[in-house]
């Protein structure tokens, strides 16, 4: 059992939901990026979805399309991302990392060597936006041979024959996009997203989390009513690019925030036991 299924374990033990913050490594500095990680978990994070800087990201908006770029400014490198999460590993052996990127720089380091590097720094799973089960085969066989959790997106638009296809792929837990279109777009139909929510778990037995449209504490509780984990992303990221050059008051936001669904997850749990 790896760090993700231990905090999804644990989490349903307690009956609460599993939190999971978004931010884009090496953004707004590479230096300010594990200390963010740290205050997460201290607000609240139960794991930490660490965004692989990227200079297409398709399935991102604008908000997390220019934390990407700020990174990039700073020439931040899929290594440099792993060797963010070994040194976040020295103060926390615990809290799950996945990364979350695309293809290319994964091929581009290779397969075997990636997930190597990565399981040896302390990741525990891995999104790529852009691997659909069908063609993973040998990324899967490789993150596979070092315990790496693959975990991939089901869209409102997956069909029932795709979703058995996804779901016999993914470990870790399946992570639904609850809304067509990119990060921080729309607004979140949460009568939708229960339906689909049960399709998944029916196809599946991981836990299934949500993302894609959560801004807030109310939102975060109105998906952790019906899903067994929330993703946050681009709320974060607009604290990050408000605050960039005032790192503590930048740190404080996003922690705040996360605070306040971190409550009001807890709270819609409370109110439903």
């Amino acid at each position: 059992m790896n760090r993700i299924e231990k905090t999804f374990a644990a989490r349903a033990a307690e009956k609460r939901k599993v939190l999971v913050p978004y931010i884009t490594a090496g953004d707004p500095k590479p230096a300010v990026t594990v200390g963010l990680m740290h205050a997460m978990v201290e607000a609240g994070a139960d794991i930490i979805e660490l965004g692989v800087p990227f200079s297409d990201p398709m399935a991102d908006g604008p908000v997390i399309q220019a934390a990407c770029e700020r990174a990039l400014v700073h020439d931040v490198t899929l290594r440099d991302v792993i060797e963010m999460v070994r040194q976040f590993r020295a103060d926390n052996n615990e809290t799950p990392v996945v990364l979350m990127g695309y293809l290319n720089p994964i091929e581009v380091m290779g397969y075997a060597t990636f997930a190597k590097a990565a399981a040896d720094a302390g990741v525990d799973g891995v999104l790529t936006v852009d691997l659909p089960p069908e063609e993973g085969g040998e990324a899967m066989a490789a993150m596979d041979a070092e315990g790496l959790a693959p975990i991939f997106l089901v869209a409102p638009t997956t069909t029932g024959e795709r979703l058995q296809r996804i779901c016999a792929a993914a470990r870790g837990f399946v992570y639904y996009v609850s809304l067509k279109g990119v990060t921080g777009a729309a607004t979140l139909n949460v009568s939708a997203v229960a339906d689909k929510v049960t399709e998944i778990r029916q196809a599946s037995d991981l836990p299934v989390g949500v993302g894609f449209g959560i801004r807030d504490a109310q939102s975060a509780a109105a998906i952790g009513a019906v899903a067994d984990a929330v993703v946050v992303g681009s709320a974060l990221i607009k604290r990050i690019e408000e605050l960039r050059d005032d790192e503590q008051r930048m740190r404080e936001a996003v922690a705040g925030l996360l605070s306040e669904m971190r409550q009001a997850l807890d709270a819609q749990q409370t109110e439903t036991a």
